[in-house]
């Protein structure tokens, strides 16, 4: 197997990742002891490694001791470091945050200190990855107090539930036991959040009265079952019925004691937030963007540049969207009129056609919806091997998501861990809104397969990168990974998968003009002083809408990301014509992994130039 930390062409170390994935499974990490003091960011760059190979492993290390909420998502350590991180929750401090940019920087020179000239190929893609990653962290900090520590979609009163029920793994009694220290560090951690909500407000940073309001009606559902109903501990009863190890005394004491906790310090951390956020309610208003704020054009300057990975200004987004919009309807409104559908405007139609399929809002209903997508999953599977010859060994499943998420929650996929031990999942809100048939192909396309399972799980696999890559250990690339599962959208439509079925044709050109909309809103929102009801007068949902308030950008990620996938693939079909192979093309993306466009587009013009 030829050593990818040597000087091979980028090529060959493609070819050798994708042979390693068709025949070896995971990779397992290095194990040391956990550290989160601030003891462990150093004020000296990092000692110069053997190797730049080496220099990103040691750092990764160091960096993910202190962030053992995603240790345990990617299942980075192992044995009794990973044990101990498993028993600890990432703290909520702005403290931390500015010890987490302290040690970037400290990353960033020792990255400087590697000649360039030296290294591989694939160790220049990894050095540029790591060093736009860290930079991004060190360019944020100066805007860090524009987010929301609490608020309903990406809080601190969110994270903290689904690191239990969907990510902490109970596979025996001590995963159990750390289940319950972990629940015990609840109320300091979201205490801590609360507290630097307070300050944020202190200083004039509060979240629109209409977030506000949506987050406090959520944590209020949160806390109204009693302790033992809370999914904190039937999530845990769920996940021990499978544990044989544990017998059915042992699984009544733990669960007795989860519920004992959460009635005793849960609760109660639940209450003083939901407490603070109701005071802030006098003071707010309904000002959504974030040019109310001192410096609000460029910190959502410094969100379009983290999230779309390009230059590209709000103007200019804007002006995508608009005519993307303008494209999309055209093309939606000719395949109405060809069945039928000819009065009102395209998104009247599209609704009426939306409730035509619903599923019944009943348990039956929500049954049989999860029911369809599973069929879905399956049947993609099987129509993705005209498109690709390789695929994640982790599987893909999907479950709803508990009920105090379905008011504000948007389909999502949570990644496999290295060690396989949990497959892919994607959650599903099972709110009214979502229960219909249309759409629901393309939705399943975009976050399992070909989308987001086949590109994040394939990264998690790849054992020819570096682990930083696999698990994402300084963030995602917005524009890489939901460019991609927009893009997988986008070929399903071009693979003729919705033959003779024009309502699924529909529905994948009706997600695509809502990514289009997106970019006019949060532009519009964030740029243009646009309402909340601008946006949802705009054909975007309020759920929508008021994600988009509390995380800036990321909304406009989808489609400028597909569009440069778009691009790249078709020069690169032009420039090869025959020679182009649509299989070894996906190879080249998915096993770059996740990457800037910018940094893409340098790898595609270079693959297309070795294709001829």
């Amino acid at each position: 197997m030829p050593d990818c930390t040597r000087p091979l062409p980028l090529s060959l170390c493609i070819a050798t990742a994708l042979a390693t994935l068709l025949m070896a499974g995971c990779v397992s990490a290095p194990v040391s002891s956990p550290s989160l003091s601030a003891a462990s960011v150093s004020s000296q760059p990092a000692r110069q490694a053997e190797s730049v190979t080496d220099y990103f492993a040691s750092f990764t290390d160091q960096w993910m001791r202190r962030q053992p909420s995603a240790a345990t998502a990617s299942r980075y350590f192992d044995g009794a470091e990973q044990d101990a991180m498993d028993r600890q929750i990432t703290p909520e401090t702005d403290a931390f945050e500015q010890e987490t940019v302290a040690l970037a920087r400290q990353g960033l020179a020792g990255l400087a200190a590697f000649d360039r000239a030296s290294i591989s190929d694939t160790e220049r893609v990894s050095a540029e990855l790591m060093r736009w990653q860290l930079q991004m962290i060190v360019d944020g900090e100066r805007h860090a107090g524009t987010q929301f520590p609490l608020n309903q979609f990406r809080g601190a009163n969110v994270n903290l539930p689904n690191l239990m029920t969907v990510i902490h793994p109970v596979g025996s009694a001590r995963d159990a036991e750390n289940y319950l220290a972990r629940l015990r560090l609840f109320d300091p951690r979201m205490n801590e959040a609360t507290r630097a909500a307070r300050e944020r407000a202190d200083q004039g940073i509060l979240p629109p009265r209409f977030i506000l309001q949506a987050t406090i009606a959520q944590m209020q559902q949160f806390i109204a079952p009693e302790p033992a109903s809370n999914p904190l501990v039937t999530t845990l009863g769920e996940k021990l019925a499978s544990v044989a190890a544990v017998d059915a005394a042992a699984r009544q004491r733990l669960l007795d004691e989860a519920a004992r906790i959460v009635q005793a310090s849960v609760y109660p951390a639940w209450r003083t937030a939901i407490a603070e956020l109701q005071a802030q309610l006098p003071r707010a208003t309904d000002d959504a963007g974030l040019w109310r704020f001192a410096n609000g054009a460029q910190a959502y300057a410094h969100r379009l540049r983290q999230f779309t990975s390009t230059a590209l200004s709000a103007e200019d987004i804007h002006a995508i969207g608009l005519s993307e919009v303008a494209r999309i309807e055209t093309e939606m409104d000719s395949i109405l009129r060809s069945i039928g559908r000819t009065e009102g405007s395209v998104t009247s139609r599209i609704d009426q056609l939306q409730a035509e399929l619903a599923y019944p809002d009943t348990d039956a209903g929500r049954s049989q919806i999860m029911a369809d997508i599973e069929t879905m999953i399956r049947d993609a599977e099987v129509r993705a091997d005209a498109l690709f010859d390789i695929r994640p060994k982790s599987a893909v499943i999907a479950r709803p998501y508990p009920e105090y998420r379905w008011a504000s929650a948007a389909a999502s996929y949570t990644a496999p861990p290295l060690d396989g031990s949990r497959p892919g999942v994607y959650q599903m809100p099972l709110r009214k809104d979502r229960l219909s048939r249309f759409g629901l192909r393309t939705l399943v396309y975009h976050e399992t397969v070909p989308g987001h399972h086949f590109q994040v799980a394939l990264s998690v696999e790849n054992k020819a990168v570096p682990a930083f890559r696999q698990v994402r250990a300084f963030g995602g690339i917005s524009a890489f990974s939901e460019g991609w599962a927009l893009y997988a959208e986008r070929i399903a439509k071009e693979e003729n998968w919705y033959e003779g079925d024009p309502e699924g044709l529909l529905g994948q050109l009706d997600a695509e003009l809502f990514r289009a909309r997106r970019l006019v809103v949060d532009t519009g929102l964030h740029a243009k002083r646009w309402t909340r009801q601008q946006a949802i007068d705009y054909g975007i949902p309020p759920s929508e809408v008021e994600r988009y308030v509390v995380i800036p950008g990321q909304a406009t990620s989808y489609k400028i990301g597909q569009l440069e996938i778009i691009r790249l693939r078709d020069e690169a079909r032009a420039a090869l014509g025959e020679k182009f192979n649509p299989r070894q093309f996906h190879n080249l993306l998915l096993l770059t992994g996740t990457v800037p466009l910018e940094l893409l587009d340098q790898e595609v013009a270079a693959w297309t130039v070795s294709q001829r």
